[in-house]
């Protein structure tokens, strides 16, 4: 079994959400079918209808569904190790785990050593996060290694595989963009070729605007040139927000709002993943938010919970729980996970 690799691709886009700041929305919730309403500007939005489709009082958040994404445990991955941080997840109710590097500076770990950890403690590889492109071509990377990045995934049994980097190749046009999407729709159709899913993971910065075309979201153009059978996205829904908040104006300072949520109902099969995290409205802030743990934010997640669950499929998707700079990481992990566990249909949120 080959021994799993770091990339400084991935390295770089970590340093960069650091960068980016901290911010939050909240989200209107509504029914397949009727129109959500776009949420003012400080974020905030109205509560859904609280009946779900399967029923009132069940859970949103169906068992075999919850996940974390491992970035937000570095620190403990690197003190106490996998071992026990997947026991505490365990602990914590968790079914799944998403993969930022498979080794997160611990050392030699190999691929096998990982599958037989997680099986030991019930949890699942749902999908990583791996670098799209790089200067180095030897570098761990979709573009310059995609046979390995397949073959290391497929080894874990990950159903998903993807990026957290933007379609930023070659610049932020229109026309860059659709050669980034290309590039992306090959990686889907070898993916899907080994039974798996490639998805992009966004930021904030993929709901601005073209630099030759102010008027086109370049978000927009990424779902217009990917197939939809072969490029998933994970939707981010703390930074989608963020992107609501400093993206609800072109670059003439003409309104341009837009909501998340819709993004979503318009196309649910194309988010199998999703981004939980929560944040605390603070005009002192970049971005308007501060990052919090999932429940004690601004983020209506029992509203967005319940309007994707009554997608068609929708008791289909995965919500992952991130925090980027968490103060005690286990903590977050455990008061996220009881949150979202907590959330049912028909009840407050």
């Amino acid at each position: 079994m080959k021994r799993a690799q770091e990339h400084p691709e991935l390295a770089e886009t970590l340093r960069r959400r650091r960068f980016l700041g901290v911010a939050a929305g909240a989200t209107a919730a509504t029914l397949v079918g009727t129109a959500t309403a776009t949420a003012a500007q400080t974020g905030t939005s109205a509560r859904s209808d609280t009946s779900a489709q399967q029923g009132r009082g069940g859970p949103l958040v169906p068992r075999g569904h919850l996940g974390i994404q491992l970035y937000t445990l570095r620190d403990q991955v690197q003190s106490i190790g996998f071992a026990q941080v997947f026991k505490e997840l365990a602990r914590y109710g968790y079914d799944q785990v998403e993969f930022a590097g498979y080794t997160q500076g611990t050392g030699d770990i190999t691929l096998k050593q990982l599958t037989r950890l997680m099986r030991d403690h019930g949890l699942r590889g749902i999908g990583s996060h791996v670098g799209y492109y790089s200067d180095d071509p030897k570098a761990y990377s979709f573009a310059t290694n995609l046979t390995q990045v397949l073959d290391d995934a497929e080894a874990l049994g990950l159903p998903h595989v993807g990026t957290a980097s933007g379609p930023w190749r070659y610049g932020s046009t229109v026309d860059g963009w659709k050669r980034c999407a290309e590039e992306f729709n090959t990686y889907g159709a070898a993916a899907k070729a080994r039974g798996m899913k490639f998805y992009q993971h966004n930021h904030a910065e993929e709901f601005s605007f073209a630099t030759d075309r102010p008027d086109v979201r370049l978000y927009d153009v990424l779902l217009a040139e990917t197939d939809p059978e072969l490029v998933h996205l994970e939707m981010d829904i703390y930074w989608a927000y963020v992107a609501q908040y400093r993206f609800g104006k072109k670059v003439d300072g003409s309104p341009a709002p837009f909501e998340p949520l819709d993004y979503v109902l318009r196309a649910p099969h194309r988010y199998p993943l999703f981004h939980v995290k929560d944040g605390e409205h603070d005009e002192t802030a970049t971005d308007g938010y501060r990052m919090v743990d999932v429940g004690d934010g601004d983020i209506d997640y029992r509203g967005f919970l319940t309007a994707v669950g009554r997608t068609h499929g929708g008791r289909r998707h995965h919500w992952i729980v991130e925090h980027d700079e968490p103060a005690d990481s286990l903590t977050t992990a455990r008061r996220s996970a009881r949150y979202l566990r907590s959330l049912r249909c028909g009840g407050r949120g």
